[in-house]
């Protein structure tokens, strides 16, 4: 009985929100690291906690359903960094692949997934099965004439995306016949986000980040930097659709100046 009426009122509190939220300037792309696996499988009695990384997986669907009844377009997630691949226990690493292929991209390949899938970062670290399946989504729905755009960012370091766009610049100026001093000359801003991993989608206006942890840990250095930033305690597996429209919420109450 209680179990049902604290369902009902949540049912009303979320609909309260979006509700509120009808007519505000919300953003057009929100970017996530989806943090806390571990942590909410230990919370929920869990002996083995790599199975926080099946229920995180299958959160991603259903998050990606509330940004696209709120009408959000763009959407980047962090999966995983490139020291998540190379420094993490081998099991555990081998078992979040695994979800990343079965659960992620599976689910995102299908035929009537909405969203147009990008990739982000060094998949030369990724084992050969799990960027292979990346690799077939991105295929599968590039040219659906989807409107939605969905990143993912695995094997994602932002120090080292700076770098290789840095490199990627130079060595198509060198390749044009541009000297290192013309280079330096005539650098810009433009020409160094036209070479990230995210070149062509637009900086994320919101970063949300799940399990109470209060920093960036690398994510989108670069395009991050006017973004409004949104931390929330709850674990990713365990985040709610009262919590993302709370996110929300908390953006459209701010006064962005870019800097100013």
């Amino acid at each position: 009985m209680w179990k049902s009426l604290k369902g009902v009122a949540y049912s009303i509190y979320a609909r309260r929100l979006a509700g509120r939220l009808a007519g505000k300037s919300l953003p057009r792309h929100v970017a996530i690291v989806m943090d806390g696996n571990r942590r909410w499988a230990r919370q929920e009695g869990f002996e083995d906690t790599r199975i926080g990384h099946r229920y995180g997986a299958e959160h991603l669907d259903e998050v990606l359903r509330w940004c696209a009844e709120m009408d959000i377009r763009h959407v980047t997630t962090f999966v995983a960094s490139v020291d998540n691949v190379r420094k993490r226990d081998s099991v555990e690493v081998g078992n979040l692949m695994r979800m990343i292929e079965e659960v992620v991209a599976a689910r995102l390949a299908r035929p009537t997934s909405i969203w147009q899938v990008h990739l982000a970062g060094r998949l030369d670290v990724l084992p050969d099965t799990t960027r292979h399946a990346l690799k077939l989504a991105e295929e599968a729905t590039r040219g659906n004439g989807a409107d939605f755009h969905v990143t993912i960012a695995i094997g994602y370091d932002g120090r080292e995306e700076i770098t290789d766009a840095i490199r990627s610049l130079l060595e198509a100026g060198s390749r044009a016949g541009h000297s290192i001093d013309d280079l330096a000359q005539r650098l810009t801003p433009e020409q160094i986000a036209a070479h990230l991993y995210t070149s062509g989608q637009p900086d994320p206006d919101l970063v949300i980040r799940t399990s109470g942890e209060h920093r960036m840990s690398g994510f989108l250095l670069w395009q991050a930097a006017y973004s409004e930033l949104h931390f929330c305690d709850v674990y990713w597996p365990g985040f709610r659709k009262v919590d993302f429209l709370r996110a929300l919420r908390s953006y459209t109450a701010r006064s962005r100046r870019f800097g100013a």
